[in-house]
């Protein structure tokens, strides 16, 4: 592999780990192994910390396939807990609000899981990295300040319930560059008559790269271990 020209490398990215982090521990190794002191990395698409899975990562001049991978639709396998709302709506923060569960059922559930088909408004959750004045929307979130996010229009192109056991709805979600699976389950929540937070989020897909495409991150830095010879020499 020739990091230096470029290289597309698929990666799963572990729990915990923030983006930021993969790709930096990735450029520091090769930096480490190819005894050079700058590389240009970077990856296609973020993923939340407590998120896991497919993840794009580029060096080099491979980087500009970034723009394209970012466009290619993504598939997630999300797990809601119903009847409980986080702030961030995900485990990062405490519960704030509870609600009543006992209404829904898997009728119900099935006839409100087709309406966010196809194009649909989503406004960011308010702990999100959308920019308000230059500034992230989380680090308004995590002053107490509250700010206006516009709703943008993404498309969901596939939508599928794949366990309903109270208070646990588990989906898979086929979607667009720019869909917040928190915001959606936010929005499935308030559809079923209470609220909901994401408890698990996996990454399936980008484009045509599955999870069983990707390098184990154990794998990856072993791997790089090994001896790797620098461009021209």
């Amino acid at each position: 592999m020739d990091f230096i020209e470029g290289e597309v490398l698929f990666v799963a990215k572990p729990l915990d780990w923030t983006s930021f982090n993969l790709v930096s521990k990735l450029r520091w190794k090769l930096q480490k192994t190819l005894k050079i002191k700058k590389l240009k990395v970077g990856h296609a698409g973020t993923l939340d910390p407590l998120a896991t899975g497919v993840m794009i990562i580029c060096t080099g001049k491979s980087t500009k396939l970034i723009e394209k991978f970012q466009y290619q639709t993504k598939e997630y396998i999300a797990t809601l807990a119903l009847g409980a709302t986080t702030p961030s709506f995900d485990l990062e923060l405490a519960i704030d609000a509870t609600y009543p569960t006992e209404h829904i059922n898997r009728e119900m559930v099935d006839k409100i899981i087709p309406q966010f088909l196809g194009e649909i408004w989503q406004t960011p959750p308010a702990y999100s990295a959308v920019k308000v004045d230059g500034k992230r929307a989380y680090d308004y979130a995590r002053e107490g300040k509250e700010v206006e996010l516009k709703p943008k229009l993404l498309v969901i192109d596939e939508i599928e319930v794949l366990d309903f056991t109270l208070p646990a709805l588990k989906i898979r979600v086929v979607c667009s560059k720019g869909t917040y699976i928190r915001a959606l389950a936010r929005d499935i929540g308030l559809a079923l008559g209470g609220g909901a937070h994401l408890i698990a989020l996996e990454r399936t897909r980008i484009g045509d790269v599955r999870l069983e495409d990707c390098w184990q991150i154990d794998d990856l830095i072993e791997y790089l271990d090994t001896p790797l010879t620098p461009q021209g020499e």
